[in-house]
């Protein structure tokens, strides 16, 4: 156990020191724990959650042509002839973003939007940055509402089960969603009390024009088809995945066969993320290494002597720790790594772990908000900010961030709390 627990512990700092390298990290930690014998070869194919890899795959593509397709920005310009003054225009711009992180990727979500907020600054010469954190932050937000948000919510789906529609009422409760958009909606009187002097008002144009919409339809018969699949209860494993992969594929039968556009097919199929794929295989390796290793175990009863028998305790200490890990360290290891601890933590306690895999979530997907660099969206916006010839300091953007955070994590946890805790 020693042993595999320091090489988990080495294969964490160097995934933190070198971001760049995360896959390669991943990979060469599953390999020494495969070599020293700690995790027997024949384990390794069935420790990686294939229908994780492939739902994430068949989205990336669906979702890439979605964004060619420019739907999201002629939504957001519509949205925006509505709007009365600035202040209305990023609170809605922020919602929106929020709406499209919960089905698309967020640093996507946020290329998509960013350059409608830097529009919007430019035309009435004022300070973008606040806009573009609002819109950041806002994206990270959500991504936990759906089985399909965030590479966290699909973590946790494929290791506890859940289908589409359990991210809405699951055992027969208000789930993980409600708990999403009730920290959304709190956040609209932070927006509201930072951006009350903009009363400037807004005269937004609809340039974008949408001659494409079998994308839309596409993610939309993605979303569609698993909530069908949600009905059944004894469906094959690998079902959630299959539904995402033919549906990517439909979209590049499409664009070769009746758009003629074979070049549009090389830039779908580079969205898929490979380095986050092989980044998420090699952790499955390295986590059901220490699993079988005893580390797991180890931990969860760590945590259970620091947490007490209290439920109530062991909640907030998951969800406390999750938001301030999560505010320097990418979630998607961390959120792998704890699944199996969560589990292992209440089974030592006798109790249903969803109230903990639901803290776990909150505090891992909203965390990365307290910091610019604590979500790949934050350091995204960042950087487009920096591009446009803005500095972007710490403090501007925990203004927002840390009010945003706070909000969102109390209002989200108590809901959670009062419906699976109690």
């Amino acid at each position: 156990m020693v042993l595999a627990l320091g090489i988990f512990i080495i294969m964490y700092v160097l995934l933190l020191s070198l971001p760049n390298y995360r896959p390669y990290i991943a990979l060469g930690a599953s390999s020494l724990f495969v070599l020293l014998g700690i995790l027997p070869i024949g384990h390794v194919f069935g420790a990686i959650n294939w229908n994780v890899i492939l739902m994430l795959a068949g989205t990336m593509m669906v979702v890439e042509l979605f964004i060619q397709s420019q739907m999201p920005m002629l939504i957001a310009e519509k949205l925006l002839q509505i709007t009365p003054n600035v202040k209305w225009a990023v609170i809605v711009l922020s919602l929106f973003s929020g709406v499209v992180s919960a089905f698309v990727d967020n640093v996507a979500t946020l290329l998509m939007l960013a350059p409608i907020g830097l529009s919007v600054s430019k035309k009435l010469h004022i300070n973008p940055v606040p806009i573009i954190i609002s819109i950041s932050v806002s994206s990270n937000l959500q991504g936990a509402a759906t089985l399909v948000g965030d590479t966290t919510s699909i973590l946790l789906g494929g290791y506890a089960h859940m289908s589409f529609n359990d991210f809405f009422i699951y055992q027969g409760k208000p789930s993980i969603a409600f708990a999403t958009e009730i920290g959304a909606l709190l956040t609209i009187p932070v927006l509201l009390i930072l951006f009350r002097k903009e009363s400037k008002k807004i005269s937004a144009q609809v340039a974008t024009k949408v001659t494409n919409f079998i994308p839309t339809i596409l993610l939309l018969a993605v979303i569609g088809s698993l909530i069908f699949a949600s009905q059944f209860e004894h469906k094959p494993e690998l079902t959630n995945g299959y539904i995402c992969l033919a549906f990517a594929f439909i979209g590049l039968l499409y664009e070769v066969l009746i758009r003629k556009k074979k070049e549009n097919v090389m830039s779908i199929i580079k969205a898929v993320d490979l380095k986050t794929l092989w980044l998420l295989i090699g952790l499955f390796i390295v986590v059901q290494g220490i699993t079988e290793a005893g580390v797991i175990a180890a931990i969860a009863d760590f945590f259970v002597k620091v947490g007490g028998r209290s439920a109530l305790l062991m909640y907030v200490l998951i969800l406390t720790v999750s938001v301030a890990i999560s505010a320097f360290v990418d979630n998607i290891p961390y959120v792998a790594t704890m699944l199996p601890v969560v589990r292992g933590i209440a089974m030592n306690m006798g109790i249903d772990p969803t109230v903990l895999y639901f803290g776990l979530l909150i505090g891992a997907t909203l965390g990365g908000n307290l910091t610019p660099v604590g979500a790949s969206a934050n350091i995204t916006g960042m950087g487009i900010l920096n591009r446009a010839g803005f500095e972007v300091s710490t403090k501007d953007f925990m203004k927002i961030g840390v009010p945003f955070t706070l909000v969102a994590v109390i209002g989200g946890g108590l809901f959670t709390w009062f419906i699976w805790g109690i």
